[in-house]
């Protein structure tokens, strides 16, 4: 893709002042807010008094039939060009927060507000000090003052007033020049020679200032970029991207708000009712964000296309129109709380135990788009072999927007047409030394052996309740270690064995207290008692966790961490629909773990 057209020329800052005065320079409704501070003001205005670049401008120009956002004047703007909607002939992609703080501080006559180092809002007034601004060699930083919106300078935490500039008179004084008429500055200086009724040395000091800075700024000029009202719509959002400085990145998201505000379509006001819905009713969707959904609805809209390739890259989002979106929005929506309550069925209860959350893209669309068939047997089991093979598989892990629009043709056809070619479940692979490095939260796989524990029957020790999502919430449910880590340590356990998800399982908070830290056989021993839990329902408790009783009864962990091994790659295997090949002895603890040592170096009691 390439831009169209753009033109480089130079324009007076004075006249770029003017133009966005009267509404002919505006931003586009994506660009947030002007977020400059007190000092960065103050600096930007001793650079152009000395006459030193302060960057580039790049504009757009308006009128282009791909390109139609919504304008808004800069901040400070005269309040008429809201009531009057004037139309813009460019808006600004680069070069806000510089021409926001000139605007504020040359050109409106009203103290500037803004915010100081600490971040707390004030408004300021700008002035010059003229002696030294013509000093041999001035130190601008100190001779530009920021002087609050009474125009009195205090110190002594307020109780003294050290400079009082809130009249002319004042101003005359103390020889000390307001910002905001540095391009109309004749009438001030007429009643400055009349204050000191043409005093050759007053009269020198303004000659000086008015040569060594109000012509600075009158002669000043600043390069802009214009691009062409021809250029793409995407090459916008590129172009903002790689030059905005301003801090605050912009994502499709706002580009798109901008493009539908053009067809008087709020979309932020949708997606916010949307995503507090979705949030708020649905735990697992809590990490919910606007490219999540438009990615999504980017599938379906594309699909339905005559014409054109099924994708949700960032150019088929920005080709979205406001009707799309709204033919599709509902739907959608739907479709993510039937990917939560299939999530539930999988034992995935909230956002921090979802693997990837950017599997729910293709999951929402495939649900949405299958509607009632998606409420099958035969259709789920499908499902959640595709599911897991791209958990456990780790595909969601890299660029994924290929992946969304191949897994959602992938399935629904697989569905449909009961011929099997998808080629997440084909291309997915688990290593069996792979549960070798499990060991955090941070890894997808860990997540997802974690709720296939669950989704297996897993019971609590204690109790002996399935942990349902009733039971995860109310009892704090998460991984703990089966042998836990001070008894691992004591007994010389290599710490990434101990700490690896082979040593590890769902248990309710309460009941992991009650383990203590002690051997398996003592706290087995203690459960059984305090819970009036039988040994024959205890060692089924721990069958429910694919954990060998006999073996932590026996505090034989070598024979427990073989045995766990062998039943959770089996449990991986019965959800994807492949076989995990094995390498001979590979569990067993006298094989060197030097090779599997990209865990965590010290013993983390918290993992």
């Amino acid at each position: 893709m390439s831009i169209a057209s753009f033109d480089s020329t130079k324009d007076f800052v004075s006249e770029m002042l003017k133009d966005i005065g009267k509404g002919k320079t505006q931003l586009p409704d994506f660009q947030r807010g002007w977020v400059w501070d007190d000092d960065h003001i103050r600096d930007l205005l001793a650079s152009i008094a000395q006459s030193f670049p302060i960057g580039a401008v790049m504009t757009l120009q308006t009128g282009g039939a791909d390109v139609s956002f919504k304008p808004r004047p800069i901040e400070g703007a005269a309040e008429a060009l809201y009531r009057q909607e004037v139309e813009p002939d460019t808006l600004i992609l680069d070069g806000q927060q510089r021409l926001t703080s000139l605007f504020q501080a040359l050109e409106t006559g009203r103290p500037v507000s803004t915010r100081d180092s600490k971040g707390k809002k004030i408004r300021r007034w700008y002035y010059f000090d003229m002696k030294r601004c013509v000093a041999y060699d001035p130190e601008y930083e100190e001779a530009i003052l920021s002087i609050p919106e009474d125009r009195k300078l205090r110190r002594n935490f307020g109780r003294d007033i050290a400079l009082d500039l809130s009249t002319r008179e004042q101003e005359y004084a103390n020889d000390m020049f307001p910002a905001h008429l540095l391009f109309d500055a004749s009438d001030w200086m007429k009643g400055y020679f009349a204050f000191w009724q043409l005093a050759s040395d007053k009269f020198n000091l303004y000659n000086g200032f008015d040569e060594q800075v109000i012509k600075a700024f009158g002669r000043y000029q600043v390069t802009v970029i214009e691009l062409g009202k021809e250029t793409a719509k995407e090459a916008v959002c590129i172009v903002f991207e790689k030059v905005n400085s301003g801090g605050v990145s912009l994502t499709v998201f706002e580009l798109l708000t901008a493009s539908f505000a053009a067809d008087n379509f709020q979309l932020r006001e949708d997606w916010e009712v949307r995503e507090e819905t979705l949030k708020n009713s649905h735990p697992v969707l809590r990490d919910m964000d606007s490219t999540l959904f438009l990615q999504a609805l980017a599938l379906l809209a594309t699909q339905s296309r005559e014409r054109g390739a099924v994708s949700c890259k960032r150019k088929d989002i920005l080709r979205l129109c406001a009707a799309e979106y709204e033919t599709w929005a509902d739907r959608v929506q739907a479709g993510f709380v039937k990917a939560a309550r299939f999530l539930h069925g999988q034992k995935i209860f909230q956002a921090c135990d979802l693997p990837y959350r950017t599997q729910l893209v293709p999951l929402a669309a495939i649900l949405t788009d299958l509607g009632e068939a998606a409420d099958a047997e035969g259709t789920n089991r499908k499902l959640t072999r595709w599911y897991w093979c791209g958990v456990l598989g780790e595909m969601y892990g890299g660029t994924t927007e290929t992946r969304f629009a191949n897994d959602f043709l992938d399935v629904t056809r697989w569905v449909r047409s009961a011929t099997e070619a998808v080629r997440t479940i084909q291309d997915a692979n688990f290593q069996a030394n792979r549960l070798l490095t499990l060991r955090t939260r941070v890894s997808a796989a860990y997540k997802g052996i974690h709720a296939l524990l669950m989704r297996a029957g897993s019971r609590d020790f204690r109790t002996g309740e399935p942990i349902e999502d009733q039971t995860f919430f109310d009892d704090s449910i998460d991984i703990h270690h089966v042998f836990p880590q001070s008894w691992c340590r004591n007994q010389g356990v290599d710490r990434n064995v101990c700490n690896s998800i082979v040593n590890k399982t769902a248990i309710a908070a309460r009941t992991n207290r009650s383990l203590g830290g002690r051997a398996p056989a003592e706290y087995l021993l203690t459960l059984q008692k305090n819970a009036g839990i039988s040994e024959t329902s205890m060692n089924d408790i721990l069958a429910s966790h694919r954990i060998c009783a006999q073996a932590l009864r026996t505090d034989d962990f070598p024979r427990f961490f073989a045995s766990r091994a062998e039943s959770l790659l089996q449990c991986i295997e019965t959800v994807m629909g492949h076989p995990v090949w094995r390498e001979e002895g590979l569990f067993r603890l006298e094989a060197p773990m030097e090779d599997y040592d990209d865990g965590p170096k010290d013993w983390d009691e918290n993992a």
